[in-house]
């Protein structure tokens, strides 16, 4: 199962980086990855975040390359989950379009639950592609760009989550 998920720990520890895996972040679990900041965040605005996957490219054969893939490998499985999730609606075995009967009908919950997990997922994958320092985006940025303009765009890295609560 973990194959099938192309998150940033499982690439970078294809790609040699076996830092995830030292600090137990290889894993399912979402005890591992609970940010208790985050979490509070999500209770009390309705937004949050996780802990950040620890990484290291330069432990990688190709650095630079590896940082991209690393940093797609969570919006790459957003979008693999939802259109996962999204076959059953497509192919219309779920139907979560039309008015909820009086009664519990468990095919139309499923159906409005996966319709729901499509979107976040989807959203998630955009969001995070967003070229601003902490998110995925920036990081894909920096891997694609000449080493001498990405070293400049790196020391704007620390002022990105400041902006990203003040884009909120």
């Amino acid at each position: 199962f973990r194959r099938v998920l192309f998150r940033s720990a499982a690439v970078a520890d294809r790609l040699g980086d076996r830092t995830a895996r030292r600090f137990g972040r290889l894993t399912l679990n979402p005890r591992a990855h609970i940010d208790p900041m985050g979490a509070l965040m999500v209770l009390l605005v309705g937004f949050g975040w996780a802990r950040p996957t620890p990484v290291n490219p330069r432990a990688t054969a190709n650095p630079r390359l590896s940082m991209v893939l690393i940093a797609l490998g969570g919006p790459v499985s957003n979008l693999l989950l939802a259109f996962a999730a999204g076959l059953p609606l497509r192919f219309g075995l779920l139907d979560y379009t039309r008015d909820l009967q009086i009664g519990v009908d468990v095919a139309y919950l499923a159906g409005f639950t996966l319709s729901w997990f499509v979107y976040i997922n989807v959203l998630l994958a955009v969001f995070n592609l967003l070229p601003l320092a902490p998110l995925d985006g920036f990081k894909v940025v920096l891997g694609l760009r000449p080493p001498d303009l990405s070293r400049e765009a790196e020391r704007l890295e620390r002022w990105g989550p400041g902006l990203l609560m003040l884009l909120f």
